[in-house]
């Protein structure tokens, strides 16, 4: 019995409805998709480092002669040529991939001269095509080289109407020079930009040193030289680890300089932004940071950039250390960044493979080798070419005037010159008849074809020029050029030597003595200060903290009367009214047994009504505000719940610096969570809505970070009005209706075990069964 999953192999016919299981067709689909974005669209080769679409980019732009010290051309035209000779993709993507290797900030040795707008560090996105203008630029040129030399191999575009190079010769190590970054399938690449005159360096080390350890190619390559400068913090051993697995991280901050402006005042400017971040978002999350108040020592900021970067921070008082703002902003902002390694690049075009340093750069020396070797075997067969050339010049020169017999008179003139006996000492014909052709002949050839012909097409004005010294001088001096490139085809050391002055040539031309090559990242070990809490960095000032019975909140500056009449919304009215200090926490006790935490300097002023406190905080709105209390370290506290549950916490675990809070007590149903008190003392009073009140020991309760907790008082009917912890001692008080306060010192009669009823509470108890 056949498999009803086996298809038939054969080639279908025109027109017939092939059948194939829906998983297998996905299948092979998906992989044809998966291995075409891998080998032709994300990763780059490790030979020449650019992917497919910046390949044809450099070639469309050579083959339009827009060289360096050559005229631009539009944008526009580039692309299209790029979209409709090379590359059938979108032509914006195609605009967007050669806008990026204009900017100088995404680009440590730019490939592409852009003239007009190509976007900037603001984040701003280039003009349109028709706008913008290129051509190549000096760098770019240097991949180039040798395409004309057949130093590597073309391939059919896509129609296969045109040949494009499969690799660039490429003069430098580009893959590490310009870095790279690319998403596949399964697989993704980043790969950070490095400074030419060290890779150069490293690979002079390693052609000297073909064994050279990792720590030693570091001594050349301390780590990458981002575009955009900034402070590379990561110790020297990561790296290390990095550049030997192929996979990492750096550690890269912005570069500052503290600004004195006299008088003790001082302000901290921002010269230089990490690689990769967006100046106008950068500038937009520190003015989030001074509007949220999230970092209280920083009073303002600006920015104050023109042609480069400066960016002014102002701390909030001079008595702020510049260290700790630093330092703050570095873990809160873009300020620093990590930029991941993740060295995965074809290797020979072919494989994706996670590289170390050591690796990359061998398959770069690798391909300058075959480069050579391939350039080096073309200019020795133009030479020999042009030697065979030469030699039948030499004869036509020695025998001119029965060259031009034959070419006159003979009816085969190429045939004739190349069967001629050279050297016999023919007389001039006087006229046609008296000419005698070498043909039919049993001789040899005496001359090649290619003489022959190239003597054919010699210009009858470039037969005075044929001097014999002059024709001998050019034979000798290729003669000798030949005789250096056989022994650089045979000697592996000299081959490796001519590499090595290729790249110190290109070395001159963009190493670190030019305004290019120079070293923009630099070095430092990340000081590290101690974390300061928030409050800490909070200057310390009185505040009277208002909350309306609708949830509006704010804070008034000073200790104001908390009898003092405000203005609320209209239907609205005070819920809570406190002292507090701008370095104070407040917790938030929600009745659905959830905890938020508060800053007090992040509330919003005493002008106006204030804000909700829900925008704050994510309080539902079907969730009533129990209680506002400031957040007392080391204080522990008494939850309870409307069921007669509850348990003692500390009040560390109801801090929660986030929107969502924290849920500290379990509540389900109609069941809601009651004032939390301080448990100072050694028993609780307990009140219920039935007016039974019962007191037992504090040391009955546990001690939970959440949950539930115990049963505290026992009901038949309704559930617990009110809790509180008293000292046994000192009796009980409370305040009646009239205001007066009521004491009642002996309380054994309502003494008993946790979860019994009780008895009714002492005569005078307020009617709302609360302790007041």
């Amino acid at each position: 019995m056949s498999d009803p999953n086996d298809t038939d192999d054969a080639a279908p016919i025109e027109g017939e409805v092939v059948r194939e299981p829906l998983r297998r067709a996905i299948g092979d689909r998906y992989l044809t998709y998966a291995l075409s974005t891998i080998m032709h669209r994300a990763l780059p080769d490790a030979r020449d480092g650019l992917k497919p679409v910046h390949r044809r980019i450099l070639y469309a732009m050579r083959e339009l002669r827009l060289s360096s010290n050559g005229g631009f051309r539009k944008s526009a035209k580039i692309s299209g040529d790029v979209m409709g000779n090379y590359h059938p993709h979108g032509d914006a993507a195609i605009y967007d991939a050669m806008a990026r290797l204009a900017q100088d900030f995404a680009v440590r040795y730019p490939l592409v001269d852009g003239q007009g707008n190509f976007g900037n560090i603001d984040g701003d996105n280039p003009a349109a095509a028709r706008y913008t203008e290129a051509r190549m630029t000096a760098a770019a040129e240097a991949l180039l080289a040798g395409l004309d030399e057949n130093a590597v191999d073309f391939r059919d575009n896509y129609d296969g109407t045109l040949q494009e190079p499969v690799v660039l010769p490429a003069a430098y190590p580009n893959l590490l020079a310009n870095g790279a970054a690319g998403i596949a399938v399964g697989m993704a690449t980043n790969i950070p930009p490095h400074n030419l005159d060290e890779l150069i360096a490293a690979c002079l080390h390693l052609i000297k040193s073909p064994n050279a350890r990792d720590e030693t190619l570091l001594e050349h390559i301390p780590g990458p030289d981002f575009p955009t400068g900034g402070i590379i913090v990561e110790p020297r051993e990561n790296i290390l680890e990095a550049y030997r697995t192929g996979r990492g991280a750096f550690r890269l901050r912005a570069r500052h300089h503290v600004e004195d402006l006299g008088k003790g005042q001082w302000q901290i400017i921002v010269t230089e932004i990490p690689y990769q971040v967006q100046k106008g978002k950068l500038i937009e999350k520190l003015a989030e940071l001074v509007l949220a108040k999230k970092v209280p020592i920083l009073g303002d900021i600006r920015d104050e950039s023109a042609d480069d970067v400066r960016i002014v921070l102002e701390p909030k008082s001079r008595n702020v250390d510049p260290d700790v703002l630093m330092n703050t902003l570095y873990r809160m902002s873009e300020l620093e960044t990590r930029f991941s390694l993740n060295m995965n690049v074809l290797i020979d075009g072919v494989t994706p493979r996670v590289c170390g340093l050591r690796e990359v750069l061998q398959a770069f020396l690798d391909h300058r080798r075959d480069v050579l070797i391939r350039r080096s075997t073309h200019r020795m067969e133009k030479i020999d070419h042009r030697l065979e050339v030469l030699e039948g010049f030499i004869i036509a020169y020695l025998n001119l005037d029965r060259v031009i017999d034959i070419i006159r008179y003979d009816d085969a003139p190429k045939e004739a010159l190349m069967f001629e006996p050279w050297g016999d000492g023919a007389a001039r014909a006087s006229d046609e008849s008296d000419y005698t052709s070498p043909l039919p002949t049993e001789h040899q050839a005496t001359l090649t074809e290619v003489q022959s012909e190239a003597i054919l097409n010699m210009r009858l004005r470039a037969l005075r020029r044929l001097e014999e010294m002059a024709l001998l001088k050019e034979r000798d001096a290729l003669m000798e050029e030949r005789a250096g490139l056989q022994d650089l085809l045979e000697s592996e050391i000299v081959q490796w030597k001519t590499i090595s002055d290729e790249l110190r040539d290109v070395r001159k031309q963009f190493g670190k003595a030019t305004a290019l090559g120079r070293r923009r990242s630099d070095f430092a070990e990340a000081v590290e200060v101690a974390d300061v809490p928030l409050e800490a960095m909070i200057e310390r000032e009185p505040v009277t903290v208002v909350c309306s019975q609708m949830g509006w909140v704010r804070a008034l500056s000073g200790h104001v009367a908390l009898d003092k009449d405000l203005k609320f919304k209209d239907g609205d009215g005070p819920a809570f009214m406190f002292h507090a200090e701008t370095t104070d926490k407040l917790i938030v006790w929600g009745s659905d047994g959830r905890a938020f935490t508060l800053l007090a300097n992040s509330l919003p002023g005493g002008r106006g009504m204030g804000e909700p406190l829900r925008l704050m905080i994510d309080l539902p709105n079907e969730t009533a505000i129990v209680d506002i209390l400031i957040h007392q370290p080391g204080r522990r506290l008494l939850l309870a719940s409307s069921a007669g549950d509850g348990f003692i916490v500390p009040e560390e675990e109801m801090v929660a610096m986030r929107r969502a809070g924290k849920a500290v007590m379990s509540v389900r149903g109609d069941v809601t969570a009651l004032r939390p008190v301080a448990a100072r003392g050694d028993h609780v009073a307990c009140v219920g809505d039935n007016r039974k009140m019962l007191v037992f020991p504090l040391s009955d309760l546990p001690e939970m970070p959440r949950g539930k907790g115990v049963r505290l008082q026992k009901f038949k009917d309704g559930g617990l009005a009110d809790a509180k912890v008293i000292t046994l001692a000192d009796g009980l008080s409370w305040s009646d209706p009239a205001g007066r306060t009521r004491h009642e010192a002996d309380l054994t009669e309502w003494l008993g075990s946790r979860a019994q009823a009780g008895r009714m509470a002492p005569r005078g108890f307020p009617r709302d069964n609360r302790f007041g």
